[in-house]
Parts: structure tokens; C-alpha cells; sequence
């Protein structure tokens, strides 16, 4: 471990499945070059920059710029300091993988705490050099100060003598009100060369030798491959292989258009399977028939079924919503990149699982998983569908049999057709008031297939811990109700799905929204003063593992409610019908979050949403600007799910192919956002997923505002 010594290194906790590692790293001129590792978390050089190697995959969501932040401000750098660069998987990082809106708050501790570990010895290096009491120095801004006579030295000048020192047991960390940068609005660090076009992104790996390829798969769910001609594929100038693989067939070529073009060429003849008669529309009605029959609960306080037999009918409400397949539609469609040779393997990809990615192109290609290589980049839209890795073993099997490196890339037809999904849910809701109108009974009764990237075992089925996690936003749900059941029917689908923004989030909140603006008509109380009715009382509830803080949630319903002009008159005379809707949720027990929506309603039933107001607390805001960012974009992608989004079978075939047939929010479409920022916390909490689930509700309350009318099913539409 050359002269540093194994005092010089120090483990600090885990993050996204490996250790990380402190380490005061002195000027390689110095002879300590063989001490810098490829897997380290921090290193300091002799020019005083820091170098930190993030574990988690950039997407859109800006941590490349918020853990600099948080690690220049507890280390006391100018944040332009930090450098930061991708971990690569190896004895340090073992598993990397990122979702769940977790990466800056799984972070915050352990970074936090290498941090002022590396600060403190800084500090005593330079008490040491001075030959000054400890109390008599400080950090600031890349410095040690001797108090007492301003003297400084450079952060740089001192990493050899505090790579020397011990290791503090427990650095002090700052206060939150000592933070500098903390809390700031920072721009993107990354921003100027993802708008220009310079950033590098999956579909711009080149590699030696590189040839494209397409794969032909069968365009019916479950549906295998039983012959093909490739003659007339062979035939296209630029095409150099045509290889079968598990998935298909594969054309290999000079370049993209004669891969596609050989792939359209291709004869082949399919077996459909099993599944080839899946009907989206058939399976909707099983799903509202399931929701119907009594299934395994999640939650059970009082006795709502009692409850409810025994309300008045008058005062007794029932309802079904529904929310439609889901495809993720990311800008960039899925590729990867891949080399294979002397039974070694080399991937690049867009991924949000590089350890997934390694483990499953090994099994694939029947390789050990140290002879496989994956580096990331950043993605172009993850939304969860990176965490399938499917996209990434296609190429490797492609690369294998062509003996060429190969850059596969798929559709946006292959991404709309070929992915996984979001399931398709039916939510049967019944709920019962009493004399002050409030509710005295709720029933929320899911009916939808698991996601079966991850299959349950059968005894999870009927194991309410483990049918919560299909139940966020209707298990959680936070309002102060004396009988509450809330069940799960289990309704098998051939639907390959998985992880979507904000996971089962979404259509649990619209049914659970929608259906408390429904008690509130019938209770003929406002939509908001409803809410808060049912929020006071004893300020925070213990809900399975989950701890909700009431007050928190009633301040975001103000604050959006008092921003968004709640209860004033909106625009009349342009012939449309206007009105306002709200909604909200609490994420993972964490984040906070309130959005009015502000919609109106042509003749023809055509919906144009105005305005979106949202009220969020995610803690502690490390960097507002990047707040503001997330929440704009989740309240985009949860409008144009609502909206537009739906994916439909017919025959085993998804009908849906593009943008045009599965459209999303465009400029001319999109909504004036406000982002109102409460900072309810000293940590700070997930911002990725919490701004979808509340947008589908709030915009379907909006329209019944408008018109008297109540959607129960995504897409909303009124013609």
C-alpha cells in the first residue's frame, strides 16, 4: 500500500452496493502514484482539487452537480473544485445500480462524513506544519487558517502530511446552519455540453472495427422464432452478417440504414405461443371483474367493511378507476455497445444497473462475471426502464456470434413494442361519510399483475409486507380515516413489465385522489379544506414502516393552494369551461409534495391544462434550481401519461409505435410549472419520482371542476 499506510484509508459506510473510501492522496511526483485505485470515493491532489467517483448513473436528474455540492461544502472547497467521475465496478463497488430517488440521500451521511474526515486532518496537518494548537486552525475555502495570524496554507501543500496523521473516529459535521453551498441554486455542471451536443451518451460510443446492428424480434408477446430467410437481407449493400440469436434475428452493417434496411428485408416465420391472443381491452375487463372479489390486505385499521354495511346508503360512495399500460418512452431508445473476445467481454450502455448488466451478459455468453467489463454513460431517460438490462445482453449475444464489435440499436418502434411496461391496474373504491361529513370507512381494493422483472414467490402473494410496495399511494395513504382496509388481487399478465417512474405510485394516488374529491362533493365540503379537515389531530401517524409527518403534508397544501389563487374566480369568455383541481401525496413517507392544476375544456371535450402549481418538501433542498428541474419534469412526464399515455394489444401485438401513436407533452402543449420549495428537514429526501403521482389526479379533479364530470380512467378524455 506503498508509504501511506493503511491509516491513510478510510471506510466510510456503503453506497449502491460497495464501500467508499476516503483517501488523502499526495502529489504523485512524491512517489505515491501506485496508491491511486480506480475505485476510490474521494482523493485530494497536490493542487488542492478534489476528485469524487459517484456510484449512481446521470440521467437528467443532476447529481454530477448536487454531490459536489455536499461534498465541497463539508470538505470547505469552492464546489468547481470537485471533479467528479463514474465508479466502475470492481472490489469497491460491487453493485452498482440506481433508482428509487435515492442517490443523493443514500449519499448524504456517508459523503458528509469522508468529507470532515478529510477536512479535519487537513486542518491538524496544517496545526502540525505551524506547529500551532488544533483549536487554533480552521478550514476555509481550500485553506487551513491559523486564526490568530491569518496565516495559510493550501489544501494542496498539506495532503502529504495529512495522509501521515490518524484517522478521526468521529469527524464533527457541519451544522445546517454553516452550510455555504448547501442549499443554493447551482447550475448543471454538465448543462453546457449536454445542450450543445458534446456530452456523451450511449448512442456515441465508437469503438475499433464497430459495426451496427438491429434485431428482428417476434412482434407477439411470448411468441418464439421458427425459421427465417435471410437472402434477400444478405442482399442489401452494407450488410455484413445476419446471425439468430435468443431474441431473434440480427442484421449486422456498415452503418444504421442498411441495418435497418437488410432487417426489413428479412423473412421470417413466427410461433406465436401461448399468449398471442392477449387483448388489452379483454384483460381491462378481467381487471375490473378481480376488483370486485376480496383480496389479501396490505392495511387494516377498524373495520371498514362493517363500516360501510353499516352507513347510511345515502352517505356511501363507490367508484373503479383504472390506469392504462405504460410504455417509458425515453428520448434516447435503448443500445449498447459490445466487444467479445478471447472469452472476454466489453460493454458500453446507458444503464441504470451496471452490476445487473455484467451478471446477466455473463450468464448470457456463459462467462465469469470479472471477464466481463461495463462502462456507463450518461442516459438519455431512464424512468426505470434502465434497469432492464435486456437491451445490453442482445448486444453481447450479437457481438458473440457476428465475432465483430457492434453497436445495437434499437427502434423507437422497438422501444414502444419491445419493452417493459408499466401494468395496467383496476382500483375499486368504496368509502362512507359520516354526519360532519368527513369519512368513516375507505376501501381501496387493487386489481393488477406484479412486476415481473422481479416475480413474487407464492407465498408473498398473501404477505401484507410485501404488498405494500404494490400498494404505494394507497396503503400509505396519510389522511386521518378510523377504518381504512386496503387489498391486492393478484391478476397474472403476459405483459413483460417493470419499474416506471414512481413505480405503483402513480395509479394508486390518481383512485385515491380523485375518489377523496368525490367524498368531499358528496359531503358537499371544498376539495382542500376536505384535505386539511382530515389532517389534524395527532401530527404524525406510524403507517407500516413508514413515519408521515401531517404537518408537513398540510404546509404543502397550503402553500400550492394559496400560490395557485385557490378559491378566486378563473378566466371566463373564451368559450371554454376552466377549473382548478388538487391533489397530493407523501413519497416513500419523505417527500411532500401538493400540485393545483389549472385545466379547461373546449366544446368538444378537448382538455388544455394552463398551469400546474406545485408545493413540495424534499427535506433538505441541497440544490433548489435542480429541485425546480425534477419536479418540472415529473409533473411533464405525469401529464403526458395521463393525457396520452396507453399502450394497447391486440392479437399479442402492441399497437402502439411512435411518438405519434404514444404521444408525450410538447412545447405547444406544456403548462406554465411554479415550484414552491419548504424546506421541512435537515436531510434531504428523493426529487425524482415524488412530482408524478399527484398530476393525474389533480388534473382529472381540474376537469370535474370544469365540467361536472368525472374521468375515472387514464387516458383522461372526455370524447
Amino acid at each position: 500500500m506503498s508509504g501511506l499506510g493503511r491509516r491513510a484509508f478510510l471506510k466510510v459506510g456503503g453506497l449502491a452496493g460497495g464501500a467508499l473510501v476516503l483517501r488523502i492522496a499526495p502529489d504523485a511526483a512524491r512517489g505515491a502514484a501506485a496508491a491511486f485505485q480506480p475505485n476510490e470515493w474521494l482523493a485530494i491532489d497536490s493542487n488542492g482539487k478534489a476528485t469524487l467517483t459517484a456510484a449512481g448513473s446521470e440521467m437528467g436528474q443532476g447529481i454530477r452537480t448536487s454531490m459536489p455540492m455536499i461534498l465541497a461544502d463539508e470538505l470547505e472547497l469552492e464546489w468547481s473544485d470537485v471533479t467528479v467521475v463514474s465508479a466502475q465496478l470492481g472490489p469497491t463497488f460491487k453493485n452498482l445500480s440506481t433508482g428509487g430517488s435515492d442517490s443523493v440521500s443514500s449519499a448524504w451521511l456517508p459523503m458528509r462524513r469522508a468529507a470532515a474526515a478529510a477536512r479535519e486532518m487537513l486542518v491538524a496537518a496544517g496545526a502540525q506544519a505551524w506547529s500551532a494548537p488544533v483549536s487554533e486552525c480552521r478550514a476555509e475555502r481550500g485553506h487551513v487558517v491559523h486564526v490568530p495570524t491569518g496565516r495559510r496554507r493550501r489544501y494542496g501543500s498539506l495532503v502529504a502530511a495529512a495522509a501521515r496523521l490518524p484517522l478521526p473516529k468521529e469527524p464533527r459535521l457541519k451544522e445546517p446552519r454553516e452550510f455555504r453551498i448547501i442549499g443554493t441554486r447551482v447550475r448543471r455542471v454538465d448543462g453546457a455540453t449536454i445542450v450543445t451536443g458534446r456530452a456523451q451518451y450511449g448512442l456515441d460510443v465508437r469503438v475499433p472495427g464497430m459495426k451496427v446492428a438491429t434485431l428482428l424480434r417476434c412482434p407477439v408477446l411470448g411468441g418464439r422464432l421458427e425459421s427465417f430467410d435471410a437472402a434477400a437481407a444478405r442482399a442489401v449493400p452494407g450488410v455484413r452478417d445476419v446471425v439468430q440469436v435468443s431474441n431473434g434475428v440480427a442484421v449486422v452493417a456498415d452503418e444504421t440504414w442498411p441495418a435497418l434496411k437488410g432487417r426489413d428485408a428479412l423473412v421470417v416465420r413466427w410461433q406465436p405461443g401461448p399468449d398471442g391472443l392477449f387483448d388489452s381491452q379483454a384483460f381491462r375487463e378481467r381487471l375490473k371483474a378481480a376488483c370486485g372479489q376480496p383480496g389479501p390486505h396490505s392495511r387494516h385499521d377498524g373495520d371498514a367493511m362493517a363500516a360501510l354495511v353499516a352507513s347510511d346508503p345515502g352517505r356511501r360512495l363507490e367508484a373503479v378507476y383504472e390506469y392504462a399500460f405504460q410504455a417509458h418512452a425515453t428520448l434516447e431508445p435503448m443500445n449498447a455497445t459490445a466487444v467479445v473476445r478471447d472469452g472476454r467481454c466489453e460493454v458500453w450502455t446507458p444503464t441504470q444497473a451496471l452490476g445487473r448488466t455484467r451478471a446477466r451478459v455473463a450468464e448470457r455468453l456463459k462467462l465469469r462475471p470479472e471477464d466481463v467489463t461495463v462502462h456507463g454513460s450518461l442516459l438519455g431517460g431512464g424512468f426505470g426502464r434502465r434497469l432492464n438490462v435486456d437491451y445490453a445482453v442482445e448486444a453481447a449475444e450479437i457481438a458473440q456470434a457476428a465475432r465483430v464489435p457492434v453497436q445495437l440499436i434499437w427502434t423507437r418502434a422497438d422501444d414502444m413494442q419491445h419493452g417493459h411496461y408499466h401494468p395496467a391496474s383496476a382500483h375499486r373504491m368504496a368509502g362512507a361519510i359520516g354526519s360532519d361529513g368527513r369519512p368513516v370507512a375507505w376501501l381501496h381494493r387493487k386489481a393488477g399483475s406484479l412486476l415481473s422483472l422481479y416475480p413474487p414467490k407464492p407465498e408473498e402473494l398473501t404477505d401484507p409486507a410485501y404488498l405494500r410496495d404494490s400498494m404505494w399511494g394507497a396503503y400509505d395513504i396519510p389522511y386521518r380515516i378510523p377504518n381504512v382496509r386496503i387489498e391486492y388481487v393478484y391478476v397474472p399478465s403476459p405483459v413483460v413489465s417493470g419499474p416506471w417512474r414512481a413505480v405503483y405510485s402513480p395509479p394508486c394516488t390518481f383512485a385515491r385522489e380523485s375518489f377523496l374529491d368525490e367524498l368531499a362533493h358528496l359531503a358537499g365540503i371544498d376539495p382542500l379544506a376536505y384535505r386539511l379537515a382530515l389532517l389534524d389531530g395527532e401530527p404524525s401517524v406510524q403507517i407500516g414502516e413508514l413515519r408521515i409527518d401531517r404537518s408537513r403534508y398540510r404546509e404543502v397544501l397550503r402553500l400550492a393552494a394559496a400560490k395557485a389563487g385557490w378559491g378566486t374566480t378563473l378566466p371566463a369568455g373564451d368559450g371554454r369551461r376552466h377549473g382548478r383541481g388538487i391533489a397530493g401525496n407523501v413519497y416513500a413517507g419523505q417527500t411532500y409534495v401538493a400540485q393545483v392544476a389549472e385545466v379547461s375544456v373546449g366544446a368538444e371535450g378537448d382538455v388544455r391544462v394552463h398551469r400546474v402549481v406545485c408545493a413540495i418538501d424534499p427535506g433538505l433542498p441541497v440544490n433548489p434550481l435542480g429541485i425546480e428541474g425534477q419536479v418540472e419534469s415529473g409533473i411533464t412526464f405525469g401529464l403526458s401519461a395521463c393525457l396520452y399515455g396507453e399502450i394497447t394489444w391486440i392479437a399479442g401485438r402492441a399497437q402502439q409505435s411512435s411518438y405519434r401513436y404514444y404521444p408525450v407533452v410538447r412545447l405547444r402543449d406544456a403548462p406554465s410549472i411554479e415550484v414552491h420549495i419548504v424546506r421541512g428537514a435537515d436531510t434531504p429526501a428523493g426529487m425524482g419520482e415524488p412530482p408524478v403521482p399527484p398530476t393525474a389526479p389533480a388534473v382529472a379533479n381540474a376537469i370535474f371542476a370544469a365540467t361536472g364530470r368525472r374521468l375515472r380512467r387514464t387516458p383522461l378524455r372526455l370524447s
